[in-house]
């Protein structure tokens, strides 16, 4: 099984676009995506410098455009290739990458949406002085009393022994004045406290836009930064990316599933390199790969032929699937054949060794057929139930 990973902001370095645009129609695609975006990616992915391309006003639709055209180089026709990847995730502002990718967004839906997610974290930025440091090692509850100790968020939670934490900078020099024992801190260069309440007038705004968009279900499954779930409904993974501005990445989780998965393969798109790191630490047993530049398609190409595998999610007009979002066992609500559904309604749970969750139903219809029996033992992304979404109740 094949993961497709997308990374976030802080990944871009100056020119890592420079190899890329000898490839035919790159330039092109990246031009086009400049367009929707309203500035000038290829020179920003090209000759712009380091201090230009960490504004987050810049670095975001940069880094998401950078991903959706290597796709296409990776895959000339990603609405087939898509079924080959057993799961496509990204980190922080990458998921709106892999959500394009997987067909939930259009590219140039995706473009005006990080625009705007990108200005708007500027803006939240301005408002207060804040930041974000890098905690490595050190005992995990350590850290976590550290942290709320000084009143900081661990934003980013990534495994592996890292995790960033984020508040204002009085409350993170007291961090460094006070560190957790046997634990490094690194201040990261960026321009605020991400995926924290600081970013909560972000969030206003992207949720206002986000009405205006009509997403569509994934092709494959999506891995969600907010708790390691599979999300097979496009308006959830919408409504995922909005509030994630101001929640915290659980990569950790993401990473997680993959496990749960059985994944055998990662791959890592542009501007690649951190999330590889990653998955190198939590799962050595799995084959990576940082595509970092046109050098590297063959290998990555190989990988997927080797690795890929489908997701079983494709779906036919006539019904639509319900599928588990993470792996435990499986408990049927009393549906049978041809009982009706309502949009939201709850179909079954999931139960993990810690706790039980609702798999409701994203769209209402009936009953078609159960694809599990109950008490079956479920992976992320299963399909459970398939819907025949015309006959919705009243």
């Amino acid at each position: 099984m094949l993961v497709i990973a997308c990374p976030g902001q802080g990944s871009q370095t100056p020119g890592f676009l420079r190899p890329w645009l000898e490839l035919p129609g790159f330039e092109e695609r990246l031009a086009w995506l400049s367009a929707v975006a309203g500035m000038d990616l290829v020179a920003h992915g090209t000759e712009s410098d380091a201090d230009t391309i960490r504004d987050t006003a810049v670095a975001q639709p940069l880094i998401v455009a950078s991903g959706l055209v290597s796709l296409l180089a990776l895959f000339p026709h990603p609405a087939e290739a898509f079924r080959q990847i057993a799961a496509g995730a990204g980190h922080s502002v990458g998921e709106i990458t892999a959500a394009a990718g997987a067909g939930v967004l259009t590219a140039e839906q995706a473009m005006v949406f990080v625009r705007e997610r990108g200005r708007a974290m500027a803006q939240a930025s301005a408002v207060r002085q804040t930041g974000m440091t890098a905690v490595l090692g050190g005992d995990p509850d350590e850290v976590a009393a550290a942290l709320a100790k000084h009143g900081l968020t661990a934003a980013n939670a990534n495994g592996a022994g890292q995790v960033v934490a984020a508040g204002t900078m009085e409350q993170l020099a007291a961090l460094k004045d006070d560190p957790p024992a046997k634990a490094r801190l690194i201040p990261l260069q960026v321009a605020g406290a991400f995926h924290t309440e600081h970013m909560q007038p972000a969030v206003d705004v992207l949720a206002g836009y986000a009405r205006a968009i009509t997403a569509h279900d994934p092709r494959t499954r999506l891995l969600s930064n907010t708790d390691g779930h599979v999300v097979h409904d496009g308006r959830q993974v919408l409504r995922r990316l909005v509030t994630q501005v101001s929640n915290p990445v659980r990569w950790d989780l993401c990473m997680q599933a993959m496990a749960d998965l059985g994944v055998t393969g990662f791959i890592e798109i542009p501007p690649a390199g951190a999330l590889t790191g990653l998955v190198k630490r939590a799962l050595p047993d799995v084959e990576t790969l940082a595509l970092k530049t046109p050098d590297d398609l063959d290998v990555a190409k190989d990988m997927v032929a080797r690795h890929g595998q489908s997701s079983g999610l494709s779906q036919s007009p006539t019904w639509r699937l319900v599928v588990a979002p993470l792996k435990g066992i499986v408990h049927f609500t009393a549906l049978d054949a041809g009982a009706a559904v309502s949009d939201g309604e709850t179909v079954a749970t999931v139960a993990t060794l810690r706790d039980t969750f609702d798999v409701v139903a994203p769209h209402g219809g009936r009953v078609v057929e159960w694809l599990v029996e109950d008490g079956d033992p479920v992976s992320p992304g299963q399909p459970i139930v398939r819907l025949h979404p015309q006959e919705v109740p009243a």
